[in-house]
């Protein structure tokens, strides 16, 4: 989960994923690069709190942070090599640039970009013209992971399957929706990624984090309701478009 913007939803979508495959019975870790805000950690810090207050049972991913320095990429190929015997390893990267989550990038199968549907967002990654709001160039981040993608081949031999998710989608402003629709289609086509709807804009996400609870422990949820519904069907279709290699699918 990578994206050089903060505010995106990276960390909630990141322990979203990490828990579902943890439902889904797969040996899971989630490592977290930001030992700044370390949003993800304390996500499921509260998540472990919240099932030893209540005598819950909440699979989650092990989680660990790896600390920005000069030992940062020696310590995060260290934490990858102890992980590998696992079936998946998320990593959630900091909401800026640095070494460390460059280096994380190279390493992935699968990268992904949350974004806000707005072209403050998309500007991250391509250029649009302000009459026209065509796409007139991919922007600094789009190299950035064509460089991630150029590192890994060399490094590796394998490919990356980059995506790109719609977070906090709107069910108003619907000419800005159509607009940031057809500029991330035709930029996709240029460098490469798969767009993908996310997370739309709710309440719900910001009650879940104190407690560490996910839209998919509806038994420990006492207020699950029609909005709980709409949003565990947008994560169900986000978990089969990021063609996970196992059922995960079936955990949502």
């Amino acid at each position: 989960m990578a994206n050089e913007k903060g505010g995106t939803g990276k960390s909630t979508t990141a322990v979203h994923v990490g828990v579902a495959l943890a439902l889904a019975g797969l040996r899971t870790a989630l490592i977290d690069l930001d030992s700044r805000q370390r949003t993800s950690t304390r996500y499921l810090e509260n998540r472990w709190l919240h099932a030893q207050r209540h005598g819950l049972t909440l699979p989650a991913p092990d989680v660990a942070v790896v600390e920005d320095g000069n030992n940062g990429e020696a310590e995060l190929a260290q934490r990858l090599q102890q992980a590998s015997t696992l079936d998946f390893i998320i990593i959630d990267s900091p909401g800026r640039d640095s070494a460390l989550a460059r280096a994380a990038m190279a390493r992935a199968d699968t990268l992904v970009t949350p974004i806000n549907d707005s072209f403050v967002d998309f500007d991250l990654i391509g250029e649009v013209d302000g009459e026209s709001f065509e796409v007139t160039k991919p922007s600094f981040y789009a190299e950035l992971v064509w460089q991630a993608r150029t590192r890994r081949a060399r490094e590796q031999g394998r490919p990356m399957d980059w995506v790109v998710i719609r977070n906090r989608l709107s069910a108003l402003d619907a000419r800005n929706k159509q607009r940031m629709g057809a500029a991330l289609d035709t930029l996709s086509k240029r460098v490469g990624f798969r767009v993908l709807p996310g997370l739309s804009e709710r309440v719900i996400f910001r009650e879940f984090f104190p407690r560490g609870l996910t839209l998919l422990d509806r038994a420990a949820l006492s207020d699950f309701s029609l909005s709980h519904v709409a949003a565990r069907s947008e994560l169900r279709a986000l978990l089969i478009g990021l063609n996970l290699p196992c059922g995960i699918e079936l955990a949502a």
